[in-house]
């Protein structure tokens, strides 16, 4: 009679068989794939905002561990820099990295996430809008309207821009009327309504067209990018604070179908890249900025506060600008509603809450505002 459970002479071979091919075998190692993404910029590569674009994707390249690589490239390389939208909607590119007003051609709407003074909104408070009071919702709306494939992500407050630079000082009101003058976005309306000619032209053409005496005067951004640009090159004449950009933002722009095949947890890191790179870009801003502010003065630029009568002017004309488009476009009368309801609360509270910052810098530092023109 047989023990079953004492093993044969072929189990035994059978096992050891088995043992020595598992040895033998090789140990697999699964690869990282790296799903990569060719971004544009709208911004020439000695731009800071171009080098704001690389920061968004530096850190989301690091935060992916080499699971994500987004590769930015400057403006033109692709596509010029107004072709940005349709480009990334195509699939010609995976995204980009500009501003919503820039869109202004293909439905008015989109302005309005740039132009204008925004009901007293200031940069932070139009992104709160963006995301807690609605914009977000609309701005998908309005994509959809135009058959515009693609998810965007608004981020980087903007400082207030200035009126512009300009050969002679815009000293009153009247002399903004026959000055040839570059803006974006709805800012164009208000200035051809206050008497100005004016030329959308893109970032990277203002100052060669300022040079050759094509426009009077410009404005694009900033201390820094128009210290790059070469503005004090050809002009000396800069007229600070403005309400037809005083609220603006950076757009991140995917291909829909790109960002939809990512995994979640790829979608998770964007998400939170974007916050991140907003944060990131609002400190370096105040930094780089106000060194070039100085290095500007330095240089021999004149800075002029706008008159308030032509602030004024601003806010009159684009009134008028409101209501008009409102009356035309159904989807611009309820982004102006929209924002002017979440501006009503919000700005009540900023308004009352917030300290006068002005008092405590003159108290300590003795510095007077920029002089009138």
């Amino acid at each position: 009679m047989t023990d079953n459970k004492t093993p044969n002479r072929r189990s035994l071979l059978k096992g050891a068989a088995v043992a020595a091919g598992a040895m033998a075998a090789p140990m697999v190692a699964t690869a990282q794939t790296t799903t990569s993404l060719r971004f544009q910029s709208t911004w020439p590569s000695k731009d800071i905002f171009h080098e704001y674009a690389m920061d968004f994707a530096s850190k989301v390249n690091a935060m992916s561990g080499g699971k994500l690589k987004i590769e930015v490239l400057p403006s033109g390389s692709v596509v010029p820099a107004f072709q940005l939208l349709e480009a990334v909607n195509k699939g010609t590119l995976d995204g980009g990295h500009g501003v919503v007003a820039y869109h202004y051609g293909k439905q008015s709407a989109l302005a309005l996430w740039g132009s204008g003074p925004a009901f007293g909104m200031d940069p932070n408070m139009v992104l709160a809008w963006h995301n807690y009071g609605g914009g977000k919702a609309l701005l998908e709306e309005i994509y959809k309207s135009i058959n515009m494939d693609v998810v965007s992500y608004l981020y980087g407050p903007m400082p207030t821009q200035p009126f512009g630079w300009f050969k002679k000082p815009i000293a009153k009101l009247a002399d903004v009327k026959g000055t040839k003058f570059r803006t974006v976005g709805l800012a164009v309306d208000m200035y051809t309504d206050m008497g100005a000619a004016v030329n959308p032209l893109p970032g990277g053409e203002i100052v060669p067209a300022l040079d050759r005496g094509l426009i009077d005067g410009a404005e694009f951004n900033n201390a820094t990018s128009d210290r790059l640009l070469g503005f004090p090159d050809v002009v000396k004449n800069c007229m600070l604070q403005s309400f037809h950009q005083s609220g603006e933002q950076f757009e991140i722009l995917f291909n829909k179908g790109k960002y939809n095949s990512l995994p979640a947890e790829l979608k998770a890191m964007i998400d939170y890249g974007v916050q991140a790179a907003s944060a990131d870009m609002s400190w370096k801003a105040i930094d780089r900025n106000s060194k070039d502010y100085v290095e500007l003065k330095k240089g021999g630029v004149k800075f002029y506060k706008t008159h308030d009568a032509i602030l004024q002017a601003q806010l009159a004309s684009w009134d008028k600008i409101i209501d008009k488009k409102g009356a035309e476009n159904p989807l611009f009368k309820k982004v102006i509603e929209s924002q002017k309801a979440y501006a009503e609360r919000t700005t009540a509270w900023q308004n009352d809450y917030m300290v006068d910052f002005k008092m405590a810098s003159r108290h300590y530092f003795g510095k007077k505002p920029a002089k009138k023109a």
